[in-house]
């Protein structure tokens, strides 16, 4: 199999490989997308796509990264299978995987062992090249331990093109089609994209509040674009809370919602950023705001 599959697939410099079984589904689902310019326009076929796009991205960045990566809250059992469900919407792999993988991008951020450090490993391997490449295709249950304990969740873990699969199928049933293309392929390539950014931007663009021992920064235009992840400095200094806008004025909408469900007590125990983190964060932006003294 080994003999067959490698001519099948393109070397890196890194010694992983890109492999036509990962790249012509991304190729496709991108040259799908581009159908929107051979149909005809109606707003309503936007407004999917940007719906879907809110939604699953919510589901994203409270689902997979929120809760089952750094468990910032709690939720029920049945709940649990709703937000992992939703999550895999995204066509980002299963569940476990997806947490396992950045409980381990944690722990090694922005070295050797990192999965896709920009700073070390270039822009588009920790955009787009680590997820495609052959290196990590398969769940490090040594990492999810605490999650992989739930058949359910091992059952989606393993079909996890079954969501998105059925989000695509119900799409075309409703709206043929114009709907599919609109609603599933491009709305799932800007989502794809958006999420990335993560991984590759926010350690190259932003401001640092915290001095932690990686590249992270806060970027208020990420932070629009996926929800709140884009106040990467501060999650990654304090990553447990469910907010990662620590402040007012830093716009979080993942946590919004989150709040939002726990008023219907669908989530619960919120953690929050501890007072001495917040103060600690106002004492780096007074100093950071004045002016450096003369010479």
């Amino acid at each position: 199999m080994a003999s067959v599959a490698r001519p099948l697939s393109i070397p890196l410099p890194n010694g992983a490989r890109l492999h036509l079984i990962s790249l012509v589904p991304f190729g496709l689902i991108h040259a799908a997308a581009l159908g929107i310019f051979f149909l005809p326009f109606k707003w309503s076929y936007l407004l999917t796509a940007f719906a879907l796009y809110e939604v699953r991205m919510f589901f994203v960045t409270a689902g997979y990264h929120r809760y089952f990566s750094h468990r910032s809250f709690k939720t029920s059992r049945w709940f649990q299978f709703v937000i992992a469900w939703m999550a895999m919407s995204s066509t980002q792999k299963g569940v476990l995987w997806w947490a396992a993988h950045h409980r381990h991008h944690h722990r090694y951020s922005d070295l050797e062992e990192d999965l896709h450090s920009p700073t070390l490993f270039g822009f588009w391997w920790s955009h787009i090249g680590w997820i495609l490449s052959d290196r990590y295709n398969d769940t490090r249950y040594d990492y999810i331990g605490d999650f992989a304990k739930f058949p359910e969740l091992r059952w989606l873990n393993k079909y996890h093109m079954l969501p998105p699969t059925v989000l695509a199928v119900t799409l075309w049933l409703i709206g043929s089609w114009p709907l599919l293309i609109w609603g599933f392929f491009l709305s799932t390539v800007f989502l794809w994209h958006g999420t990335f950014t993560i991984n590759s931007l926010s350690h190259i663009f932003g401001n640092r509040r915290f001095p932690t021992a990686d590249t992270s920064k806060n970027n208020w235009l990420l932070a629009l674009v996926t929800l709140g992840e884009g106040w990467h400095n501060n999650h990654h200094y304090f990553m447990a809370s469910a907010r990662q806008g620590f402040y007012w004025w830093e716009i979080d909408l993942t946590y919004y919602g989150l709040k939002l469900l726990s008023w219907f007590r669908l989530v619960r125990e919120l953690r929050r950023v501890p007072d001495h983190v917040l103060a600690e964060g106002q004492a780096f932006d007074a100093s950071a705001a004045q002016p450096s003294s003369p010479l």
